[in-house]
């Protein structure tokens, strides 16, 4: 990896691409620290101090929410709107006629996306607007000054959301790698140094801890290793092509094979379970369980409430099945086994041993089934495993911090990627060299 950068960073153009997608992380890191009006900074940092939903978002704006500044909602309204249109995509005919045109059909997707975002960053805003005044940390409430404050609040984070997704397209443009990607890296990277002080912290102030955060430490190494593996690896289905003769030139005869990924889906599936998992959470903001119920619907809703939160081992349980069933769905929408048995046939091709049409299709659904279950259970063990170690040991304080580093390995190795791949371009010889 570092060989890649090193060798990328020779190539005065890829030089550029990459000084200016540092240029655009610093801008977005400043945006991070410029505070919103109006804005109780202490009681916003009590609001995470009992470890619940919103310390999850705050990772992966890099802090910023717990510091009520301009990109508080950093890029979560437009990964919402990414998900609702990817899903719409495949529900809805007019926007799967766009897809198949092309660039410009999905140009006009990736617009009706920035607008769709906008629309959920305004109700984000308001929630967490909501959420800031029922916990006092909202300097006016009441009367004119009340409203302008609210306003001023909403349209604030609102306008950095759309911030976020400018910038990211900014990186899309001129730089490397996916611009929201990057910015969601470097969002989850930038709590890593505090991360680790805070560990360190913990390890003088109590003897006990000598030990345990080290072999955490080295567990969170080997998860990153494992990541990388599961995230490489592969089932190969061979497939060969018979040969035909048209004219005096004879085409096929040649094998080749299919890739499937263990973790084609990425992190997708969690991503899907945690906006499911996330709506309690979300409707406590705008309607608060009762402090002290006494009737059996406040009794239900507050139970309701604890149930969802993710201090709770039944929440574990849940998140797993979840991410296990989302994985199964974006890869059904991924790939459709009777498509590629189709194509085979009208390009002369087959698997060996196995009988053109729906023999192969069959073959294709099991093999398929049997590497979507694999990287279903990669992936909720990634997601719940230090859910379950922040159950055992909560004053590490490193609950979702799976998905973190699946998001982290990811991004790294698709911008390796993609370095590669336009190097390869740029020291390619043609045919006349």
């Amino acid at each position: 990896m570092f060989t890649t950068f090193r060798n990328a960073w020779r190539v005065p153009e890829l030089r550029k691409k990459i000084l200016y997608t540092l240029l655009i992380i610093f801008v977005f890191r400043i945006g991070c620290h410029i505070p919103v009006p109006f804005m109780d900074p202490d009681a916003i940092s009590n609001m995470f101090a009992d470890g619940n939903f919103l310390s999850y978002m705050d990772i992966l704006t890099g802090g910023a929410l717990s510091q009520g500044t301009l990109l508080s909602l950093s890029i979560q309204p437009y990964i919402n709107a990414s998900i609702i249109m990817q899903l719409l995509t495949y529900a809805l005919p007019p926007l799967e006629n766009l897809q198949k045109e092309g660039e410009s059909g999905r140009k006009k997707i990736q617009k009706i996306t920035s607008f769709v975002s906008l629309g959920i960053a305004f109700v984000m805003a308001y929630a967490y607007y909501i959420t800031l005044r029922n916990n006092h940390a909202v300097t006016y409430t009441s009367g004119a000054a009340g409203v302008f404050t609210a306003v001023v609040i909403v349209l604030s984070l609102a306008a950095g959301a759309n911030i976020v997704v400018w910038l990211g397209n900014r990186i899309n443009e001129n730089g490397i790698g996916n611009g929201i990607s990057m910015i969601l890296f470097a969002g989850i990277v930038s709590r890593g140094p505090s991360a680790i002080l805070s560990m360190f912290e913990l390890v003088k102030s109590e003897t006990k801890y000598v030990f345990v955060v080290p072999a955490v430490l080295i567990v969170f190494i080997v998860m990153i290793g494992f990541i990388v593996f599961m995230n490489e690896s592969e089932r190969r289905i061979p497939i060969q092509y018979a040969k035909r003769v048209v004219g005096r030139k004879q085409y096929g005869g040649q094998n080749t094979h299919i890739p499937i990924k263990i973790a084609m889906s990425g992190v997708m599936p969690i991503i899907f379970a945690m906006a499911i998992m996330s709506l309690p959470s979300t409707i406590s903001m705008f309607i608060p369980p009762a402090a002290d119920p006494q009737t059996f619907w406040q009794k239900f809703y507050a139970g309701f409430i604890r149930f969802f939160s993710y201090t709770s081992p039944w929440y574990a349980i849940l998140y797993f099945l979840l991410i296990i069933a989302f994985n199964y769905f974006y890869v059904s929408m991924q790939y459709n086994p009777i498509e590629i048995a189709n194509n085979l046939r009208q390009n002369n091709g087959g698997i060996p041993g196995i009988r053109p049409g729906k023999p192969t299709s069959d073959f294709i659904q099991r093999v398929l089934g049997k590497i979507t279950l694999v990287g279903a259970f990669f992936l909720g063990v990634i997601a719940i495993f230090p859910i379950l170690t922040n159950l055992a040991l909560p004053q590490l304080g490193i609950a979702m911090g799976g998905t973190s580093i699946l998001i982290v390995v990811s991004v790294v190795l698709e911008t390796v990627r993609t370095l590669e791949s336009q190097m390869m371009m740029r020291h390619h010889k043609g045919f006349l060299e």
